[in-house]
């Protein structure tokens, strides 16, 4: 079913518009709970519009509202002002969505796949009002740790990218849809290839500035009041590693926080691209009902 959602400016930085799409769920007059979706592509591309349409609809058809957001994007704009819209995405949907629709930001979650998914994990953080309840599809607590911080054996088996191939210094729009289709899959390669991702998204080199990453590692930031978090992961997963979901759990196990890490068995990353599967639908079945318990 297509779904048309009503586009909002929440936040405007000289002249940068960043948006979120309010889609509505079936008709009815009672507010709502809502659902922060937060889009991947390594903090660098994506949008608000990747949101896999079969999935909005299982939310939608649920009776959620679903908000997808934009934010500004790597190098263009370093991880401080990321996370700030984050912040601010949040406290937007918390004073306008009454009215937008119908939401009530009393019962609200964050959905949020890869750079989506560690979004969604900085939401329990540090964005008010804090989500009830987080899902992170193979996201990632722990930014600097080698795997994004040194050479990655798996994209350096591809082609290698040059500094010049790369385009780190072109610069361009600060936000995804005005590229209009010119992605960064070359920086992000190159990065992946030199371990330079958190220099490229923080501007700190983390060998020399460890604690400036600090609080952005959600792994770091866990204490018991952290929402309940579902976590799902394949653990076969050549981007981000399995492992960075398995230690979320073990963070979440040591702080006592409700969770549950759900491992797609021989699954790699975006697995959740294969809608007709059945562990991916089971894996949904599961998501929709921690919602409903928690919202």
């Amino acid at each position: 079913m297509s779904r048309e959602p009503a586009t909002h400016i929440y936040k405007t930085v000289g002249d940068c518009q960043i948006k979120a799409d309010v889609y509505r769920p079936p008709a009815g007059s009672a507010l709502v709970p809502v659902l922060v979706y937060i889009h991947g592509g390594c903090l660098m591309y994506g949008s608000r519009k990747s949101i896999d349409p079969r999935q909005l609809e299982l939310y939608l058809q649920a009776g959620y509202a679903v908000i997808s957001i934009d934010y500004r994007l790597a190098p263009e704009t370093k991880l401080p002002a990321i996370i700030e819209d984050l912040q601010d995405a949040f406290r937007w949907i918390a004073e306008a969505g009454p009215g937008l629709c119908n939401a009530d930001p009393q019962r609200l979650a964050v959905v949020g796949h890869s750079a989506g998914g560690y979004l969604a994990q900085m939401a329990g953080c540090m964005a008010q009002p804090r989500p009830r309840a987080i899902v992170s599809f193979y996201g990632y607590g722990d930014i600097i740790g080698d795997w994004y911080s040194k050479p990655d054996p798996f994209y350096c088996q591809q082609p290698a990218v040059s500094l010049e191939g790369s385009e780190w210094h072109r610069g361009g729009p600060k936000t995804a849809e005005l590229y209009e289709g010119r992605g960064k899959g070359g920086l992000y390669l190159y990065c992946r290839q030199h371990g330079l991702w958190p220099l490229a998204v923080g501007g700190v080199d983390p060998a020399a500035e460890p604690s400036f990453f600090t609080p952005y590692c959600p792994v770091q930031n866990i204490s018991s009041d952290y929402p309940p978090t579902l976590l799902l992961h394949g653990d076969v997963d050549t981007d981000v590693p399995y492992a960075q979901s398995v230690l979320m759990a073990a963070a979440l196990s040591q702080h006592r926080v409700r969770h549950e890490l759900i491992t797609m068995t021989g699954l790699g990353h975006g697995f959740d691209g294969k809608m007709d599967d059945a562990p991916v639908k089971e894996a949904f079945d599961k998501v929709l009902a921690f919602l409903d318990e928690y919202l």
